[in-house]
């Protein structure tokens, strides 16, 4: 196996000293305050990584009493943990019906458990903020198309009765015009348990617990190199290294070339937010009601809430590589003015990148690469729910610990997941 020199540190080019110019970073009262790593220093576990993956494991093994030494290049959750949409969802990004045609009815139903557990999971991390993240309960899917409407209706239909999902209902299109002041919907679904939050305030959150319970963590510590050294990993920063006999390489779309193993099933995608300047609540309540988020049915989907401070954030646009626009704002306008055309008068506050990674059947990519080096990436856009929780059951494996949370690991087997996306050693792409 090769592995190569980490480089995590501005992929886009963009500045890790501070937080991007987002609206989150504007909006936080207070940060994490850590030191660089600045001596050597031996643990049992190192993270990579101070986003939602990395942080769930180091609390996870913390709270073990596994000592852990966790590493992000930027301030924590400097990446796409704390500057996404925000947007809380309730499964994977392939449906139900979907993975029960794939991967059989046990898998389906195993993997919904798991995200049921994520979601929960989700909640207790949002009480570790004074604030609960600004957190608000609702989602709706919103149909760009006509003739997805019945579609969308039939997957209701089939959650309620196959799955017990009552907090999912249809939407027609006297609903969604009701909710969403847009002519480009034509009906959709609320789910309950979904929702939106506050992403750094949850990322500094769980950077707050996992110190709390003993895990040291390193803001402006650039891992540099990675190898093995002897029966322990060595990793490498500029002010002192890490040895430890476990590693979780949690660095999501910033990281490609570490391991080229993984490279071949992640890959990197810049998406693009804006906000507008505060429009007043009522004008602001006109655009999206209930204080619900919307994510809509476009390959590359446009999402949009109100703020508490009565904005509308809106995400629109991607790009397959690191390049960024030179006028972010610019680049998402014309997103937003398709869903929204009569805010075109009205000036955009703050714009902003971020470098997500997807998996070619959006499923996240898992795996023990060597005897004690692990990998986990590849959320596809709802890392938000998925992220902390198998970070966590990533951390309570790397301490070897029995969990009946850890039903994610007996998925990977062959029987109950043939096909394996995200598990080492098995078939990729699906046959």
């Amino acid at each position: 196996m090769t592995l190569r020199s980490i480089e995590r540190a501005g992929p886009t080019g963009e500045d890790v000293r501070a937080y991007p110019l987002s609206y989150y970073a504007a909006t936080t009262p207070t940060f994490f305050n850590g030191a660089a790593l600045d001596q050597d220093v031996q643990a049992d576990a190192c993270i990579i990584g101070g986003g939602y993956t990395g942080l769930g494991a180091a609390l996870r093994l913390a709270e073990a009493g596994r000592s852990v030494v966790l590493l992000e290049s930027g301030p924590v959750g400097w990446g796409a943990s704390g500057r996404n949409g925000g947007q809380v969802h309730l499964g994977w990004n392939k449906d139900q019906a979907w993975l029960a045609r794939r991967l059989g009815q046990d898998s389906a139903r195993a993997l919904w458990t798991m995200a049921r557990t994520a979601r929960d999971h989700l909640d207790r991390l949002i009480a570790l903020d004074p604030d609960r993240c600004d957190f608000r309960p609702g989602l709706i899917h919103a149909d760009h198309k006509p003739g997805y409407v019945a579609q969308t209706h039939e997957h209701v239909a089939f959650m309620r009765a196959e799955y017990g999902h009552d907090g999912l209902t249809p939407l027609d299109l006297a609903d969604i015009r009701a909710l969403v002041g847009s002519q480009a919907y034509f009906g959709g679904s609320l789910d309950a348990a979904g929702g939106h939050l506050h992403p750094l305030r949850l990322a500094l959150a769980m950077a707050r617990a996992a110190r709390d319970a003993g895990a040291a963590i390193h803001p402006h510590s650039r891992a540099t190199a990675l190898a093995q050294d002897g029966a322990v990993w060595r990793v490498e920063t500029p002010g002192g290294t890490v040895r430890a006999g476990q590693v979780l390489v949690a660095t999501g779309g910033y990281a490609q070339g570490l391991v080229p193993a993984v490279d071949a099933h992640v890959l990197p995608i810049n998406n693009f937010i804006a906000t507008t300047v505060p429009l007043g609540a009522e004008r602001a309540a006109a655009l999206v009601a209930g204080e619900y988020t919307v994510s809509d049915s476009r390959f590359v989907v446009y999402y949009f809430r109100v703020t508490p401070d009565h904005r509308l954030l809106f995400g629109g646009g991607e790009r397959y590589s690191y390049a960024l626009p030179g006028n972010i704002a610019a680049f998402v306008r014309p997103h937003l003015l398709r869903v929204f055309p009569q805010l075109a008068d009205v000036p955009i506050d703050h714009a902003w990148a971020g470098t997500l990674s997807i998996t070619p059947h959006r499923l996240p990519h898992a795996a023990q690469v060597a005897p004690g080096l692990w990998s986990l990436s590849g959320f596809s856009g709802l890392g938000v729910v998925l992220a902390p929780w198998l970070g966590a059951e990533i951390g309570a494996a790397m301490a070897g610990l029995p969990s009946p949370r850890s039903i994610w690991r007996a998925a990977c087997q062959p029987r109950a997941f043939p096909e394996a996306p995200g598990c080492a050693g098995r078939p990729w792409p699906p046959r």
